[in-house]
């Protein structure tokens, strides 16, 4: 047993606890002493005060009421108004998740009904709201957690016992340095080595579904030893960010994956359409679903704020980044107060349609790694009301020609805006009712969203809570989901919005609804996101007027007659808002790493950053290791 739970046994009164361990960062108490349980007397904060870590007192399994028993009573205390939807258990852990339409109706008045669940089941109870839409895709991710209930609960202790006493290194000489591995001068794969005299951790490790000839980053740097991986901590969703990471499993890693609750469900969901993409262009997956379950199996999810060491000597802090539905910026506290690094990952800092923006307060700072993906001095975005404005004026002239627009979004994040973008206009009268289509993983996400609305902004968080109000489940919005849906929409004579995957037209529907809208003058395509470098969006952003496409053994050529547009509807940050962010971090940092970006765009922030900040700042290239201490 670690010496910090023996220190805590010391404490406690005799033979009141029966098991102590640890879940992560955090420590757990068992204890099969009904009394002890209910009330302690204040002897577990007085313990938590001593050592402040995070310590929860739990019935031991043993004491639990049987499943049967446990859910008639909880549905009988519950009131029937709150809306209960699905009771799970979690045995191992005597902790009880309550699905519910109303959480605070099933809290009761300062948790009295909690308390009552517990004292008369002896479970712990969880309440989290019912997702608005349902979907077997997003359930099934989440039974991995519960079907391994006990492998996770071996997992969570041994990564608890690595923190608090598992010193294996101690190389008090070696730097504290950052290593790109991908994602540096450049938009995609992104993943970042921080090494520590103590530890090994990747920031991201994602994959670049533009490029055929480097879509992965560099695991095969001599600086990069999966065996002595210690965990990983991913920024977000985005599968430039968060694809490879499967395979970083199937490789034999199983230590942890540090994110939100969004991210590892929607990262989960874009990793096995990436399976499906590769198969579907006749390749061969790097990765298969068996490895997409051991990452779930193996993740920890952190709320925005929640602290929770990594390593002995690494803590962590997420906060949100604006990007998207669950987008962290990472805050890493290296050693004893050593030195404090933030990686932005992707950040957006305004408020959007969605999300609230991202965060520029922080306990210490003294380097940034921030993205410039429009960090060139002309990479500055149009007024969000008169993007709107001009979104609504291509939608009415594509009706008014009867036609169809198309708009190849990215699964998670821009579609979703666009989703409340158009309900709005429709809803104060901007263009007329029209049919939305959504198609691909678009829809799936979006059930993510009404299942996590914590996480958006207190309008959208307003109106997903009043069902009639619910951008996401207006009668307008169709989803597409089999090969004869999607002939019959495009055998549907009137015009319509349809949103499909992929955003960069790499694989996916969005490309299978371009064969056949291309042509026709009447529809138009628009573009709404950053198209990376060699893919099909970007070729035919630049004029091209004759695409050639694979059957089988034969070339299929679509003319492309459609008017084509390019609106950016982002998450990123614009050059301005880089500069505002840079400039309105509290402290300010002492250094800046600019990464994610074309080549020219970091090398150009990068400067700005240093001639208007007097900050130190480097645009480092991939596998060029950057000292931070």
């Amino acid at each position: 047993m670690s010496d910090i739970l023996k220190e805590i046994l010391k404490d406690l009164p005799a033979n009141k606890i029966s098991d102590a361990s640890f879940e992560g960062a955090n420590i757990v108490l068992y204890t099969k002493d009904e009394d002890f349980f209910l009330n302690d007397k204040g002897i577990v904060k007085k313990i938590v005060n001593k050592i402040k870590k995070r310590i929860e007192l739990r019935p031991d399994p043993t004491l639990c009421l049987e499943l049967e028993k446990a859910e008639k009573k909880i549905r009988s205390i519950i009131d029937k108004t709150a809306g209960i939807d699905k009771i799970t258990f979690d045995p191992q852990r005597s902790v009880v998740i309550i699905e519910v339409e109303k959480p605070g109706t099933t809290i009761g008045k300062k948790g009295e009904l909690l308390q009552k669940i517990k004292a008369e089941t002896f479970w712990i109870p969880i309440v989290r709201r019912k997702p608005a839409i349902r979907n077997q895709l997003i359930e099934n991710i989440r039974s991995v957690l519960y079907k391994n209930s006990d492998y996770r609960k071996k997992f969570l202790h041994k990564t608890g016992e690595r923190i608090y006493n598992g010193w294996l290194r101690g190389k008090k000489d070696e730097w504290v340095r950052i290593t790109p591995l991908g994602g540096s001068r450049q938009v995609g794969r992104s993943c970042i080595l921080l090494q520590t005299p103590e530890s090994r951790v990747l920031l991201d490790c994602g994959v670049d579904v533009a490029s055929e000839k480097q879509p992965y980053p560099h695991l095969e740097a001599p600086e990069f030893d999966i065996k002595e991986l210690d965990a990983i901590i991913l920024s977000h969703s985005h599968i430039d960010h968060s694809g490879l990471i499967p395979l970083i499993y199937k490789y034999g890693f199983r230590g942890p994956v540090y994110c939100t609750r969004p991210t590892r469900d929607v990262s989960a969901l874009l990793q096995l359409d990436l399976i499906k993409i590769q198969r579907g262009n006749d390749g061969e997956p790097i990765y298969t679903s068996e490895d997409v379950k051991e990452m779930v199996k193996h993740t920890i999810s952190l709320e925005y704020g929640e602290v929770t060491d990594v390593t002995p000597d690494l803590r962590i802090t997420l906060y949100n980044a604006g990007h998207i539905l669950g987008s962290a910026m990472i805050h890493i506290h290296i050693g004893n107060g050593l030195h404090n690094f933030l990686y932005t990952g992707d950040l957006k800092y305004a408020k959007t349609n969605l999300l609230s923006p991202a965060n520029t307060y922080f306990p210490r700072l003294e380097t940034l790694m921030i993205e410039s993906t429009y960090g060139a001095r002309e990479a500055v975005m149009t007024n969000p009301k008169e993007q709107d404005k001009t979104l609504g004026e291509m939608i009415t002239n594509t009706i008014k020609r009867g036609g169809k627009v198309l708009m190849p979004v990215l699964g998670s994040g821009r579609a979703q805006e666009i989703i409340v973008l158009i309900e709005r206009m429709i809803r104060t009268g901007t263009i007329e009712e029209i049919p939305i289509y959504i198609d691909g993983l678009v829809w799936d996400i979006t059930a993510i969203h009404t299942a996590y609305p914590e996480f958006l902004n207190n309008t959208i968080r307003e109106q997903i809570f009043h069902k009639d109000n619910n951008p996401f489940i207006q009668d307008n919005i169709k989803r597409i989901g089999s090969a004869k849906e999607r002939k019959e929409l495009l055998d549907y004579k009137g015009p319509c919005v349809i949103l499909a995957t992929s955003g960069m037209l790499v694989g996916g529907p969005s490309v299978e609804y371009l064969k056949q809208l291309g042509n026709n003058k009447k529809n138009s395509l628009i573009f709404t996101c950053y198209q990376g470098q060699g893919s099909l969006g970007r070729i035919i952003q630049r004029g091209v007027k004759e695409i050639s496409f694979k059957n089988g053994s034969k070339n299929e050529v679509t003319q492309i007659n459609l008017e084509v547009h390019k609106l950016e509807i982002t998450g990123h940050s614009d050059r301005r808002e880089l500069m505002n962010f840079v400039g309105k971090c509290n402290p300010r940092a002492r250094k800046v790493i600019v990464n994610h970006g074309e080549s020219s765009r970091c090398l150009d922030l990068a400067r700005s950053i240093h001639k208007t900040y007097r900050i130190e700042t480097i645009a480092p290239k991939n596998l060029e290791s950057v000292r931070l201490v």
